[in-house]
């Protein structure tokens, strides 16, 4: 009964053009169109300018998935001013894969997709306008793409996130991604966020990770906590009881939100 309820404000919400819109949106590095979902406040207004919340679903999600995990997301677009962009990033990680032309989205969602948007709607286009976020290996996308493009990023952020992928190297199909890591530890370790913080470029950048305790990524992140302690490079870090679960990304989203719209609000 759950499941058809959350179809059926899906459906009711895509009827809605005006607030929730699909896109294939063209990457001239992969030379195809990626789907995107879009999410717009009721009183969107083209005269003003609104802050953008990039979205990344988890492995095996698509442009819809946040949708489903938080039907509310047009209501608090409203509430807050916000704009939403969901990207598909298909089983990706949100890398440039170095074995799959065809899989190249750190590039699409950091510069050919935020450069459409800006184009196409209202919105802040610096970085000061823009936060990332998402859920698993969202999560990892996030912080992996704020922390390479922190000129794009103003804001990066994590939920239960695989922000290292060296204990996992025959999970969710990141092998198809880099090859093998017994054969590329060294791509391996330059693909992986927690190797990031010792060349991080911009210490303004602000962060957000969350992680439940019962999580699978709990420790990783843990660790990741801790590296980012002793760099000295600042963030905030919860974690709760809860485990790699729809219903604690839907919680952990709404603390993450409040940490963007303050970053938004001291950058105007």
């Amino acid at each position: 009964m759950k499941h058809t309820l959350t179809l059926v404000l899906l459906l009711v919400a895509l009827a809605a053009p005006a607030r929730i819109v699909e896109k294939e949106i063209r990457s001239d590095k992969m030379k195809r169109s990626i789907p995107c979902l879009i999410v717009l406040p009721d009183n969107y207004d083209t005269c003003a300018t609104y802050p953008v919340v990039y979205l990344l679903h988890g492995y095996g999600g698509n442009q819809r998935s946040w949708i489903y995990t938080k039907p509310s997301l047009n209501e608090i677009a409203t509430r807050d001013s916000l704009i939403f962009v969901c990207p598909n990033g298909e089983s990706s990680w949100y890398w440039d894969s170095p074995t799959q032309p065809q899989s190249q989205f750190e590039t699409f969602v950091s510069h050919e997709l935020t450069a459409y948007i800006d184009r196409h709607y209202a919105t802040r286009a610096c970085r000061e306008g823009r936060a990332i976020t998402g859920f698993s290996m969202g999560g990892h996308g996030g912080l992996w793409l704020s922390m390479r493009h922190p000129d794009i990023f103003g804001a990066g952020g994590s939920i239960s996130g695989g922000v290292d992928i060296r204990p996992f190297p025959e999970h969710w199909k990141m092998k198809e991604q880099l090859g093998n890591y017994a054969e590329y530890p060294e791509r391996w370790d330059a693909h992986t966020v927690i190797n990031l913080l010792d060349s991080l470029p911009d210490t303004s950048l602000h962060l957000v990770i969350d992680c439940g305790y019962g999580d699978f990524f709990y420790t990783v992140n843990q660790q990741l906590h801790d590296k980012l302690l002793r760099l000295g490079i600042p963030h905030d870090y919860y974690n709760r009881p809860g485990r790699h679960t729809s219903e604690y990304c839907a919680n952990a989203l709404d603390y993450q939100l409040l940490f963007f719209n303050k970053y938004f609000e001291s950058n105007r």
